[in-house]
């Protein structure tokens, strides 16, 4: 048994074909199948029911590739071991970031960190919260910027900021005169609100239940972007709720409609998140340090309250 017949197992489990697997790994379909197969007769098993299309794991094969993952995890940490030792920070860093986060913390930090760590090679992609435990899980992410905390075993957390809630509310909405607003003014019937799969859809409506009681929440209108819901807010369409980030890129008219919390101001926490085998740390806190230094100036927001980003929490 090698790490490379392993990492075929993995390959091919996730891509439920030989030929596609065998694109991925970089090796030809006969190699691929010959090692699969090889591993398979040492065992004495079937790890892939091969008269499944797409091709499906065995119930065995379940189990062996679960510790398939956990090895082929394991034996990428001497080579971090090696890369820690030398302080060396560098190589392919593959970093996903909620929607919510990605288009404000982005273009802050993107910059400062490839110029201070250039041998670093960031593959960025804007996932939801799920897909990114997911891909965390799964060993396809090394890390990912979202709100938290997640409650997730697999998964820990480094704090980055708190990043308030701030309310957008129209001319003719009915709290548009309140020059601070407190959470027990808000109903979720007049609220616009990001689609579902948004963590910080979900962080709006525990804010909002956490004062009122809604047997059937119904909303007017939903939508996939917060540039969409401010815009649909100047419509009169109703109010919002912005992350505080959001606010500082919108024009001097539209910042007439921002009006913030009575303190303590409900927030979210913004954490870089990864696999609890720690893997890659020294890229991991090379970030954090970047975004650290660089959030301080744009957040001066202090006694906050969170609001946790996970459904039917309060």
């Amino acid at each position: 048994m090698t790490i490379t017949q392993l990492y075929y197992v993995l390959a091919v489990a996730e891509n439920q074909n030989f030929t596609k697997a065998a694109e991925k790994c970089f090796v030809t379909q006969p190699t691929l199948s010959m090692q699969i197969q090889k591993l398979e007769d040492e065992l004495s098993i079937q790890i892939f029911d091969r008269s499944k299309k797409p091709i499906e794991l065995t119930d065995v094969g379940r189990k062996i590739v679960t510790q398939a993952r956990n090895i082929v995890n394991e034996s990428y940490r001497i080579q971090d071991i090696v890369d820690q030792q030398k302080g060396f920070i560098g190589g392919e860093f593959k970093l996903g970031i909620i929607p919510t986060i990605m288009p404000t913390l982005l273009p802050m930090f993107l910059k400062t960190f490839i110029k201070k760590h250039p041998k670093v090679k960031l593959k960025i992609e804007e996932l939801t919260t799920e897909e990114i435990i997911n891909r965390i899980k799964d060993g396809h992410l090394d890390a990912a910027i979202a709100a938290t905390p997640l409650e997730n075993e697999n998964i820990k957390e480094r704090v980055l900021f708190f990043e308030p809630f701030v309310c957008y509310i129209p001319k003719e909405h009915r709290l548009h005169t309140n020059k601070k607003i407190n959470i027990s003014d808000l109903d979720i019937s007049d609220m616009l609100l990001l689609e579902d799969g948004h963590c910080f859809r979900d962080g709006v409506i525990n804010l909002c239940k956490a004062f009122k009681n809604h047997e059937d929440d119904k909303f007017q209108l939903e939508s996939g972007s917060i540039e969409t819901l401010v815009k649909l807010s100047n419509e009169g369409l109703g109010m919002t709720l912005l992350p505080y980030l959001h606010t500082l890129d919108i024009n001097d008219k539209e910042k007439e409609n921002l009006h913030y919390f009575i303190e303590p101001s409900p927030a979210r926490e913004v954490s870089i998140i990864y696999h609890k085998s720690e893997l890659k740390m020294q890229i991991v806190e090379a970030l954090q340090d970047v975004i650290a230094g660089i959030i301080r100036g744009a957040i001066a927001f202090q006694n906050v309250k969170i609001i946790s980003p996970l459904p039917n929490k309060r």
